[in-house]
């Protein structure tokens, strides 16, 4: 009998799998929740491999810098981080590697955490063939407590900004645009910023607690769109229980973001994003709207089978069978 391979089973089956060793629901999340008799603490790790994540032709040191600790304080933010505490860094590097490099690297990382706060409590480092850079990040959970698996059936679904822009910036970094006259310059900018220089929203959970004028619930469904606004959406609906009903035509996009089957493909399944993807009771939904216009609706949740529906999506274009995927 043939041996099982990764490559075959795939990331989230080797996730469910590793997850029997761990406390129970511990993988609904990515961020850990550790309570404590003062602040409560939320921890999470992920990593950056060289040719899996980056190269030195598509992201700079420093800006690899910065969104190595991003990526990470994005599911602390997500997970309702009140106050971020600060980082460890595992270091792998071939003994070939120029310390300038290094440098520009932590440069990259102390602008970060001088941006959403933070610093660099310690590590370590060791030798390898490929570039790779671990962060585990540390804050404390503030009084809205988001999780993917707090979504309820009838509530408003919504996002902080727009998708699609960072997967534009890594193909154009990659040159690997085809139709490369339907991007106008501002469209340039945004997507190649969004892909090297992304920067979570952390001040919607301030202007959630404020709109909370009917002091509903502080347990918020929440998540990140780092694989993906459509993946975000799957996880929220798997962990919750119920089907998430997203309407195409209230999908916020660039001003100059081009029609077509592609860009929906880039939109929906490119990741990286780092918008958070949450869902409140529909009043609490309407007062957030009105005081944070970074925030838009996208849909709802119902009861059903656990499963993501587009209504008004074009006819012409059709929805990938591939999510992403590490492996």
């Amino acid at each position: 009998m043939p041996k099982e391979l990764i490559k075959n089973i795939g990331e989230k089956e080797l996730i469910r799998r590793i997850s029997k060793y761990m406390p129970p629901k511990q993988i609904l999340d990515d961020c850990a929740f550790l309570e404590t008799n003062n602040n409560d603490l939320l921890i999470n790790t992920d990593v950056m491999v060289e040719n899996t994540h980056f190269t030195n032709q598509i992201l700079s040191p420093r800006d690899l810098g910065w969104k190595a600790v991003v990526t990470n304080l994005s599911d602390l933010f997500s997970s309702g981080c009140q106050k971020v505490l600060g980082i460890n860094i595992g270091l792998i590097l071939p003994a070939t590697t120029e310390w300038e490099w290094v440098k520009e690297l932590y440069e990259g990382i102390n602008e970060a955490l001088l941006e959403h706060g933070g610093s660099i409590m310690g590590g370590d480092c060791s030798s390898g063939e490929a570039r790779t850079i671990c962060i585990s990040a540390f804050g404390t959970q503030g009084k809205l407590k988001l999780r993917r698996y707090f979504c309820r059936p009838n509530e408003i679904i919504m996002t902080t900004g727009l998708h699609g822009l960072s997967k534009l910036g890594f193909m154009l970094k990659n040159q690997a645009v085809e139709e490369k006259s339907l991007i106008t310059p501002k469209l340039r900018i945004a997507s190649e910023k969004a892909f090297c220089r992304p920067s979570p929203n952390s001040e919607v959970i301030k202007q959630m607690i404020r709109s909370n004028i009917n002091n509903d619930s502080n347990a918020i469904g929440c998540t990140d769109s780092s694989d993906g606004l459509y993946q975000a959406l799957s996880d929220l609906a798997t962990s919750s229980d119920c089907t998430a009903v997203i309407d195409y035509l209230k999908l916020p996009k660039h001003d100059d973001w081009p029609f077509g089957e592609v860009w929906d493909e880039y939109y929906l399944f490119g990741g990286e994003d780092y918008e958070l993807i949450f869902s409140l009771p529909e009043k609490w939904a309407r007062q957030l709207i009105k005081i944070d216009k970074s925030v838009k609706e996208i849909g709802f949740f119902r009861e059903g089978k656990s499963k993501v529906e587009l209504i008004n999506f074009p006819k012409n274009i059709r929805s990938p069978a591939q999510i992403f995927s590490h492996f």
